[in-house]
């Protein structure tokens, strides 16, 4: 499937990185944010991407033109370095496209400028570019085939952190507090399906999971899938030193295709994960 990865924003609550590079180009380890991201989908045979563009569009494009097999590879040097042997490669066999999308766009907009990339895909995937997951996507993938009535799913995910869940009356009075992670309530963490027919529920100007999701839900065409593993966004500094130390210990959760073939998908559900109801 061609996979839609987001990738325009301004990264304000990054500041430190973004007024330099965009935020989908702030390094985790030796890559990239979004390599990570791409390499993800990658090791699940997904490597058709198209990305949608916008702020220091022209760093990214840089960044893949120039892009240097030997960061992160094996290799053997030989000839004073006149001759490079690649003992394995990263992305030997991806297919990207770049697409400058506008700086200003939102979601809704980045996806309507790349529908012709997408003619002829009955089903495709859409991303943000800064959330990484140990997701078990092509379990999620088959478990959304089925439903033809339905057009679009994302990853559902209940949230860990220290917040408290209030509810409360007009004058302030407080009915319950609750930790978030005991709440009931999950956010949406990205990690879309989605059918051609989203389209048909999109107008121009619109956030995607604003208005054309209510329209969904109102035609019971909308559903998700409850991830109970690992997910996690980079949207602040600190987000990112937790990722950095995560990286650095070895094995991040995110980086599966470092794991054993246990995470692999061939028909074999991942014990972590869960369909959720309709939400």
């Amino acid at each position: 499937m061609k996979v839609v990865l987001f990738c325009g924003g301004q990264g304000m609550r990054l500041r430190e990185y973004s007024e330099k590079i965009p935020k989908p180009m702030v390094p985790l380890g030796y890559r990239p944010i979004l390599w990570n991201v791409m390499r993800y989908y990658a090791y699940y045979g997904h490597k058709d991407f198209i990305l949608c563009l916008g702020h220091m569009a022209d760093t990214i494009k840089k960044y893949f033109v120039e892009y240097d097999e030997t960061i992160s590879n094996d290799f053997v040097y030989t000839k004073g370095g006149q001759h490079i042997e690649m003992l394995n490669t990263d992305i030997d066999d991806w297919r990207i496209t770049f697409v400058d999308t506008g700086i200003n766009s939102n979601i809704g907009m980045r996806l309507m400028q790349v529908k012709e990339h997408l003619e002829g895909e009955e089903m495709f995937l859409a991303n943000y570019s800064d959330g990484l997951s140990d997701l078990n996507l092509n379990t999620m993938i088959e478990w959304f085939k089925p439903q033809t009535d339905k057009v679009a799913s994302f990853t559902a995910y209940q949230p860990s952190q220290s917040f408290h869940v209030v509810t409360r009356e007009g004058d302030g009075l407080v009915n319950s507090i609750s930790h978030i992670g005991t709440s009931g309530l999950y956010i949406n963490t990205g990690y879309f399906v989605l059918r051609s027919e989203i389209f048909d529920y999109l107008k121009w100007g619109e956030e995607l999971v604003e208005d054309p999701f209510q329209r969904l839900i109102a035609a019971k065409k909308l559903t998700s899938w409850e991830h109970k593993g690992f997910w996690a966004s980079m949207d602040t500094y600190k987000d990112k030193q937790t990722l950095d130390e995560a990286y650095a210990k070895g094995g991040a959760p995110w980086e599966v295709w470092l794991k054993n073939d246990k995470y692999k998908v061939e028909g074999v559900r991942s014990v972590r994960t869960e369909p959720a109801t309709h939400r």
